[in-house]
């Protein structure tokens, strides 16, 4: 197979373009040639998030001449912190409509490709076959394993990013003789296992700085200079700054990749991740009740236990005067809680709650729910002076 350079069949640059980029026309590794094949060049960002901000807005820049742009979510006020792409003003907008107005912002010659929908097995390889290269911006484990083998089967580069709290990660997987996801992670974590950064948090630069990695590898593809991160890892640690380096190989015993592959077509990734349907895991499987009903019955004077299994830091965010015993403590502090006492258990979405409830009832626990989307349910249903987060 070509490499992603011999595959580009350059263009020309008007007057107004090689003015715009006269900053890497006297470079020597990429001069005019290296710039028709970027603007000959045509990437796919899976999402406009906080990987895609700085991907899109930097690729725009460098004049990659088609960005095509896969999302379906609309811009919330928790996304301004680090998707840089979006403005306060574009709250409530189709990340799709702030995210081309921002690129067009930065290059009117950008042909922004928009696809609002979501990434699943039946669109995968229809939405990847028009495009050089694919960076992938996305936060959850089903769509990565997509990702990934939508790129073996389909011969285009996977452009890889990751971010949580203060780390980062980043590679460019599924080339012809580098290895891919699936090599580096067979199996996938057990659900819940690993948080999210809705649930776990993430410093707001750092998708800038695990972002521009991946805008620079998409580059270094297109041009055909460098040596790009292919069977090499880049670990990011933004708290010390430090940046390491893992080796890492193709599996020949590969089921996508490898010598012999027994993945030929896309699966079911929700179900290959453990996961069933679009809800959080066990919400359904726990007593539970809503905030309508807690409001009521606190309100009637009902002696109920609230028990918050948040984290000290989210408590001192907004509370509802629980007792905070934090769900990776509750096991050695299960002492502290009266069987005999209607209990509540609330976290910041249900998520965590419902497996508290579901710990307490196996301790045997009979009188305690789940409170229903937790505080942003009550911020948003009862009382919307609580802030949320």
């Amino acid at each position: 197979m070509a490499t992603v350079a011999e595959n580009i069949q350059p263009a020309t640059l008007s007057n107004e373009e090689v003015l715009r980029y006269s900053r890497h026309l006297i470079m020597p590794e990429v001069g005019m040639e290296g710039q028709l094949k970027l603007k000959a060049a045509k990437v796919l960002c899976i999402g406009a998030g906080g990987l895609g901000s700085p991907l899109a807005l930097y690729l725009a820049a460098a004049g990659v001449g088609t960005l095509g742009i896969v999302d379906f979510d609309v811009v919330d006020f928790t996304n301004l912190q680090r998707q840089i792409i979006h403005s306060t003003d574009d709250v409530g907008r189709k990340k799709l409509e702030s995210a081309e107005e921002s690129i067009k912002g930065i290059n009117p010659l950008v042909d922004v490709r928009k696809f609002e929908t979501k990434l699943t097995s039946d669109n995968a390889l229809a939405l990847f076959r028009d495009f050089d290269v694919v960076v992938d911006g996305t936060d959850n484990f089903p769509t990565r394993y997509l990702v990934n083998d939508a790129c073996v089967l389909a011969g285009k580069p996977n452009v890889y990013g990751s971010i949580f709290r203060f780390e980062g990660q980043a590679s460019v997987l599924a080339t012809k003789d580098g290895p891919c996801y699936r090599c580096w992670y067979p199996e996938p974590p057990p659900p819940g296992l690993v948080p999210s950064c809705a649930e776990g948090g993430v410093l707001g630069i750092l998708p800038g700085l695990v972002g521009v990695i991946q805008a620079t590898e998409a580059i270094k593809l297109i041009l055909g200079k460098g040596e790009p991160l292919i069977g090499r890892v880049l670990l990011v640690d933004a708290l010390g700054m430090k940046f390491r380096e893992l080796r890492l190989r193709k599996n020949p015993d590969c089921p996508v990749c490898g010598k012999h592959p027994t993945i030929t077509q896309l699966i079911d990734y929700q179900e290959f991740c453990g996961i069933r349907g679009e809800e959080a895991p066990a919400t359904t499987k726990v007593p539970e009740i809503q905030a309508e009903e807690l409001k009521q019955r606190l309100d009637a004077g009902d002696d109920i236990f609230i028990l918050d299994v948040r984290e000290p830091h989210e408590y001192q965010i907004c509370n509802l005067n629980g007792y905070l015993i934090p769900l990776g403590d509750l096991p050695k502090r299960v002492n502290e809680l009266d069987s005999s006492r209607d209990i509540v258990a609330h976290c910041r979405s249900g998520v965590r709650s419902a497996k508290a409830v579901d710990f307490l009832r196996q301790a045997g626990f009979r009188k305690v729910k789940n409170l229903v989307g937790g505080v942003l349910a009550w911020s948003d249903r009862i009382d919307p002076k609580m802030p949320k987060y």
